[in-house]
């Protein structure tokens, strides 16, 4: 009976269940605790959005008014009174040449998301018709055995985001590259172990700057010859070198905290080296090794923003730093945009792990 009373309140919140409680509310039909999942599900979070959305909106409002009262009083103190009421006018027409460049508004920087949305696509459109005028062209340039012709337009904010994401799977799968089979051959040999400390230790702390400049000193040389643009080579490297340690070190844990019970029953199994490693090993270190990726996807997707401002590679890090190079009266909005892109982005990369993780876990029992 009690678990038929706890389902029901769970399914209240599922589809139309929740339809059903909201109706319960205003009937006055729901019972206690269901209010109570009602304040803590919804009612709060959405409380919270609006109490930041406030604070925000007041604080861009008083930043807008300490700057806008200086610009007036410095009008007053260079150029006397009828150029302070100048600025003063200025400014309350919503002039952009006059406005404070301060902190935006979250109405400001929602009109910079609609317009970021719109110019991406207007260059969509461009990019289209440019494909279809030059199909022709490019079908005998190609039979001629010549390259074709591409389009050479600047990216939009959408396509940005996605070559930032295409950097950052390329890189976080560098990384899983490298640090699962060195941490699993670490994580079994205790001699390997004391050997590779030193090396783990002194360049798991090294910043992104840092990686940056060595990966570029050794791209730049061995791509010399080349004509391809090498900063998107150069910038997923740097990830991937940057990102890897957590992989390596939780990896190398995972497999040396492998239950010697199951190694011990691998070798009365008579497992060679490799089944040992995919029928024992892995699977038994798989919750620390998943732990490890998830720490390196988040860390490369942090130092992404760095890594392509310095490899000036197209991506939200290089448009972050050209909007503040810029310093035009929507430049400010638009890097509130990005930052709350990247937090998004974020969020839902650490969630698909999670889900990975949860979708191939099981129980060790059934590791042999």
């Amino acid at each position: 009976m009690k678990q038929s009373i706890t389902l029901d309140r769970v399914t209240r919140f599922v589809g139309l269940g929740f339809l059903t409680s909201i109706k319960d509310l205003f009937t006055g039909k729901l019972g206690k605790e269901d209010f109570k999942g009602i304040l803590r599900k919804v009612v709060v979070p959405f409380a919270s959005v609006l109490l930041f959305l406030g604070l925000w909106h007041l604080g861009a409002k008083s930043l807008y008014n300490t700057e806008a009262e200086f610009k007036i009083e410095k009008a007053l103190n260079d150029q006397g009174p009828a150029a302070a009421d100048a600025m003063r006018e200025c400014i309350a027409s919503g002039d952009v040449s006059c406005q404070p460049n301060t902190l935006p508004s979250p109405a400001k920087v929602w009109e910079s998301f609609q317009s970021l949305l719109r110019d991406h696509n207007i260059i969509a459109a461009d990019k289209e018709a440019f494909i279809e005028k030059t199909a022709a062209l490019n079908e005998k340039r190609i039979a001629e055995g010549k390259d074709p012709i591409t389009y050479t337009g600047r990216p939009s904010f959408v396509d940005q985001i996605f070559r930032s994401l295409k950097t950052v799977f390329a890189g976080f799968l560098l990384a899983l590259v490298i640090a699962v089979p060195l941490g699993i051959f670490i994580g079994l040999s205790p001699t390997l172990k004391s050997s590779f400390n030193w090396f783990i230790q002194i360049f798991k702390p090294v910043s992104p700057v840092v990686w940056y400049l060595l990966v570029f000193m050794i791209v730049k040389t061995v791509l010399i010859d080349s004509n391809e643009d090498s900063s998107f080579t150069i910038s997923f490297i740097s990830v991937g070198l940057c990102s890897m340690w957590a992989t390596l070190v939780n990896t190398a844990m995972g497999v040396s905290s492998v239950d010697k019970d199951y190694i011990n029953v691998a070798k009365v199994l008579k497992l060679g080296p490799f089944q040992k490693i995919f029928k024992v090993v892995l699977p038994s270190s798989l919750p620390l090794i998943f732990t490890g990726l998830k720490i390196t996807l988040s860390v490369a997707w942090m130092v992404l923003i760095a890594i392509e401002l310095l490899a000036q590679s197209p991506g939200l890090g290089l448009f972050v730093w050209e909007e503040f190079q810029n310093g035009a009266n929507d430049s400010n909005a638009k890097i509130i945009v990005a930052m709350f892109v990247i937090g998004i982005i974020g969020f839902l990369l650490d969630r698909l792990m999670l889900t990975i993780q949860n979708t191939v876990s099981f129980d060790k029992t059934d590791a042999i």
